[in-house]
């Protein structure tokens, strides 16, 4: 797609679309697992998307992966070919960056490294018009120290999705040191919008979730390394034992061992205890490349469709 096709599609949604809520259009910046499935819940909630990413051949990619895993709910009967088709038909892939100048709310979900989102809320702060909201969907940076890179340090916000964030009916609104009022009431009323459950959170490293789900996954990770237990007797235990709906090492597949690891390294940097220190076989599985369900093998076996083997 051409840079003068994208801006008539854009100004074309611009001037078509009109809501009570206001939420006409939204810019996701990173379509990676957590961008690809914020995408999709704002589609699918008839909002239209911008989806950014770095380059075409990643775009391509990522569209791609998407549309792979509305194929996987279609085929475990949990969505129709005509739902997938309206959510891919809302969300418009591109590498421009300066296309969401006038987009109200943009919702980076990049990784999980501060001076690359710190980069890009400077470059959007550049960008934007005064009115736009930055929103980050960071589980463990410190969010003032994002938005001091801006001048709108009111308007920015963190929106923390849990993987998979079409299912998970939970979201965390990050309030930084700054974030008015108004910002915290908009973004409220996007969860809501987007059939989440929002809960109010006070900047603190980790937040609620992430805080308390990485001493238990790196604890399981000790057991497995230690020799107590087999991955599948953990996972086994903690789900029939504690009604858990996926066991610890089989949840840290599918948020990514890669992903799993930053929060660790960043929870130890902030924190200094000693129970988010990562444990030393998951330094060692992501050295050699097993990331969990996104490769296809991390503490289990997945095949095509993301099913364990």
């Amino acid at each position: 797609m051409t840079t003068n096709q994208f801006t008539e599609i854009l100004g074309d949604i611009q001037l078509s679309k009109k809501d009570s809520d206001g939420f006409n259009i939204i810019a996701v910046v990173g379509l990676g697992v957590m961008g690809q499935g914020i995408a999709q819940s704002i589609s699918t909630a008839g909002i239209e998307v911008i989806a950014v990413e770095k380059s075409e051949k990643r775009l391509h990619h990522q569209l791609k992966s998407m549309e792979e895993s509305l194929d996987n709910d279609i085929h475990r009967w949990t969505m129709t070919k005509s739902e997938k088709r309206a959510i891919l038909s809302r969300i418009k892939g591109t590498t421009d960056i300066a296309s969401v100048a006038n987009i109200p709310i943009i919702i980076e979900a990049v990784d999980e490294n501060f001076e690359l989102k710190r980069k890009l809320f400077h470059e959007l702060d550049q960008l934007c018009t005064p009115e736009t909201i930055l929103v980050s969907n960071t589980s463990t940076l410190n969010l003032s120290k994002l938005a001091a890179s801006t001048k709108r340090a009111d308007k920015v916000i963190g929106m923390h999705f849990l993987n998979p964030v079409p299912k998970v009916p939970l979201v965390e609104l990050v309030r930084g040191m700054k974030t008015s009022d108004e910002t915290f009431v908009a973004i409220r009323r996007l969860a809501q919008r987007l059939g989440k459950t929002p809960i109010e959170v006070f900047e603190y490293p980790g937040f609620v979730t992430t805080r308390i789900i990485i001493p238990l996954l790196n604890e399981a990770m000790y057991i497995l390394m230690e020799g107590v237990a087999s991955a599948e007797s953990i996972d086994t235990a903690m789900r029939l034992g504690y009604e858990f709906r996926y066991g610890p090492l089989e949840l840290a597949d599918m948020m990514g061992l890669d992903e799993v690891l930053a929060w660790m390294d960043s929870l130890f940097h902030e924190l200094g205890e000693a129970k988010y220190r990562p444990c030393p076989l998951l330094r060692q599985m992501v050295r050699k490349g097993k990331l969990g369900k996104k490769m296809g093998e991390g503490f289990f076996k997945y095949d095509d469709h993301g099913k364990k083997i």
